[in-house]
């Protein structure tokens, strides 16, 4: 079964941190581009960081820069999404999406650049 299967959300005070994964099954992430996206609530998805397949372009959201990273270790067949220094706003449903051979636009992929998705993981940030 293909699938993109998420982990490590969760709570945490503000200015904490957390990271969280994305396992892929029944498909490699090699030549996927690979991305996050969140969404608060009653809020669009909005796209995180983004890293394309060949690692040559690549997208950070300007509220990321700074705090969080996105890394891939292809012997696990898994992407990370490391989030530090955590503040209210980020409290959102995260979600992990790959595609094959895809790349980052400049301005942000938007969520049609992306076939496979995360079932999301609920992160909430308190002060």
């Amino acid at each position: 079964q293909v699938q993109l299967v998420e982990s490590g959300g969760g709570s945490v005070r503000f200015g904490g941190s957390l990271r969280l994964s994305c396992t892929a099954s029944g498909f490699s992430l090699d030549q996927h581009a690979t991305a996050w996206f969140r969404q608060a609530l009653g809020k669009q998805r909005e796209p995180v960081l983004c890293l394309s397949s060949s690692g040559a372009s690549s997208y950070t959201a300007p509220f990321a820069k700074g705090r969080f990273s996105i890394s891939r270790d292809t012997a696990q067949n898994t992407m990370y999404l490391q989030l530090n220094d955590l503040e209210d706003v980020d409290t959102a449903v995260y979600f992990c999406a790959a595609e094959y051979l895809g790349g980052c636009r400049r301005r942000g992929p938007p969520e049609d650049d992306f076939d496979r998705w995360g079932q999301g993981t609920q992160v909430t940030v308190s002060s």
